[in-house]
Parts: structure tokens; sequence; C-alpha cells
């Protein structure tokens, strides 16, 4: 382990490759959570295909492989791809989601068209623009890594500055028209951002690949928080967490690629915040309705012993377990609850088979079915 984190400061190439993972999985999974809340899931996905024609025309344009370069290209054709997808839902009648499947299918078999033919070219010097389908994160180099920070940094800070804007947007945009914002300009500065953050992406996990760095890190947090301030900050460290943990596990295992080992540890992050995350968590949840099923049923034998002793002159007086049983509407013997209602001294057995109310159990039993049934008995 020591020698692990000493790597991760010393050795050029994992620690150019943590950071600038760690920057997209910040930038990214901000932004995500925008996305989320806007039901905006696959957005992200139609913009990291729709790139994909754009990273090869800069190149046909151009013959240059410079990142800011291609980076350029992929951002216009993202862009263009999202002005399209906002066109076709508002102006025709074909639903938003089959916009996103017809955007994402044309651009990307476009864009596979460009590359295929680029490939054949003579010249050698197009080598590699196919990595932009599933990443190469391990060629990153300083200059890669500085160009993420810089623009990530610049996201960042549009988004904060229009902070109050984009949490009206993402949560009532009928209401945030309605106070004067521009709508439809606060929806294209938003859905820039997110292009911004997408191209930045592709070189480290790829156009396949670049949508799950947008909307896992938001999905996870939103498990943990019902607060928009904190979901964005946990999206942002679980997307730092996914690319440093991605670029250390790449380099312990040989041959090892490491923009999807990005995306499987984010997709890890994700599977343990629907399993364990307090409040939405199903463990945390199966736990909270086992409870509640105990209490009921805990409850429910109560009542029915108070109100088989209302009919005699004590409310103490005992009953069998089988009477119990027919009366009983929860599932399984009585037997089992009065032994909890027996540890909660609550009732107490008479003898083998007849169990009473304990005077703390009466006044249990009458505060039940005053809050059930408004003080009748």
């Amino acid at each position: 382990m020591i020698d692990l984190f000493s790597d991760l400061f010393n050795d050029y190439t994992l620690r150019t490759v943590a950071l600038g993972s760690a920057l997209l999985g910040i930038t990214a999974g901000s932004l995500g959570g925008f996305a989320l809340l806007r039901r905006q899931s696959l957005l992200g996905d139609a913009i990291s295909h729709a790139a994909l024609p754009g990273i090869a025309i800069a190149f046909l344009i151009t013959g240059s492989k410079a990142p800011l370069v291609l980076i350029l290209g992929a951002g216009i054709a993202g862009w263009i791809g999202a002005a399209l997808i906002s066109i076709v839902t508002t102006r025709t009648r074909i639903k938003y989601d089959s916009a996103l499947g017809i955007m994402l299918s044309v651009f990307f078999g476009f864009g596979l068209v460009l590359l295929t033919y680029i490939q054949r070219q003579p010249d050698a010097n197009q080598a590699g623009l196919n990595s932009f389908l599933f990443g190469q994160a391990a060629a990153l180099v300083e200059q890669d890594v500085f160009v993420i920070f810089v623009i990530g940094t610049l996201v960042l800070l549009f988004m904060m500055v229009f902070w109050k804007e984009f949490k009206l947007l993402s949560f009532d945009s009928d209401f945030i028209g309605t106070l004067g914002f521009p709508v439809r300009l606060l929806d294209h500065l938003l859905t820039t951002l997110f292009v911004i953050a997408i191209v930045i992406g592709l070189q480290t996990v790829g156009v396949v690949l670049m949508s799950a760095m947008i909307i896992a890190p938001g999905a996870a947090a939103r498990q943990w928080t019902d607060r928009l301030g904190r979901m964005i900050i946990l999206a942002g460290i679980f997307g730092a967490i996914s690319g440093v943990g991605g670029a250390i596990t790449s380099s312990l295992i040989p041959a090892l690629p490491t923009g999807p080992t990005i995306v499987l540890i984010v997709s890890i992050i994700v599977m343990i915040s629907l399993l364990f995350a307090p409040n939405r968590g199903l463990v945390f949840r199966k736990i909270r309705d086992w409870q509640a099923g105990k209490r009921l049923r805990v409850d429910a034998v109560l009542v029915d012993l108070y109100t088989l002793a209302s009919q005699h002159a004590s409310a103490e007086y005992p009953h069998s377990e089988r009477v119990l049983d027919v009366m009983s509407t929860i599932s399984g013997p009585a037997r089992r609850t009065l032994k909890v209602l027996n540890d909660l001294e609550l009732a107490k057995p008479i003898d083998s088979t007849h169990w009473s109310l304990t005077p703390e159990g009466v006044l249990r039993a009458e505060r039940v079915i005053e809050r059930q049934f408004g003080g009748g008995s």
C-alpha cells in the first residue's frame, strides 16, 4: 500500500492519468446531478456519440490530432446534436426519447463512416483516432491534464455563478419562467456545459462510456441526500474517486484498460449506494420495513388482547393464544409476537397457553387505539 501511494505521487504516468481522471470525474459528476434531476440521463449519451463525427471532421480539416483541435470539433458537433434534439422535440410530434435515439444513431453512424474513411488513408498520422470510441486514458500527458483542468474549472465556475438559476430550472422550469428568467437561454447554457464536460472526457473514457461518467456519480449521490448542494458535491467526489480508483486498478493489473475500469468502479459506487445509503438504500429500506412490520404486529396483538379483556371486569384478563390466532390479521402465529410483548414487559404469560396484559401494556394499547381510531375503543 505504501508503494502504491508512492507510485501515485512519483510515477509520471500513474500520476498524470489519476489526476486527469479525477478532474474529469469532478466536472462530469457535478454536472450530471443536474442532468439526473432534469430527467435528461440519455442526453449525455447522445452528445458523446454526436461528438464522434466532430472529431473526425476536425482531423480531416486540420490534419492535426492536437487535443484542443479535436475537443473543439467534438464540442461543435455535440452542441449541434443537442440543438437538433431540442428543435425536433419542440417543432415536431416526436417525443424526447425518440429524438435522442435518432440523433445518437445518426451521428454515431456518421462518425464511424468518417473514421473508417480516415483509417484507409495512406497517411499514418490518422492512427489512434479510433481510441476515442473507448478512450485511452493511459495516453494522457500533462498538456491533456492542463486542458481538462482549465476547461473543467471554467465549467464549474459557470455552474456556481448560475447556481440559483440552474437549481430552479432543474426543479420547476415553468415557475422560473414566470419569474422572468430566460428559460430557453439557461437551458442552452446548461446544455453547453454538458457538451464541454463530455468532450473533455472523450480521450479518457471514450464516446461509448462517457455517458456513465455524467450520470452514475449523480445517481449514486442522489441516494445519500435530498439536498442539491450536497448531492452535487458528493457526485463530484464519487467521480474523482472512480477516476483515481480506475487509474490505480489499471496500473496494478496488466493490460487492463483505464477508461472501462473507471466506469466499472463508478458502477460499483452506484450499486453500493443503491444498497446501503441510509435514506434510500434497499438494505436499510428492508430493515425499516421489517421494523415497521414488527411494530404493526406488536400493536395488533396488543389491541386484540385489550379488546378481549375489555369484555371482562379487568383489562388484564388473560386469554388463550388460539383465540388470538383466530382474531389476528397478521401473518404467522401470535406466539412470536407475544414473546416480543413479554420482552417489552407489555404482556405476560399466565400459563403455557394464556396471556394477559401488564399495566404498561394496557396503557400502550389505549394509546394505540386512540391513535388509530381517534379515541374510540
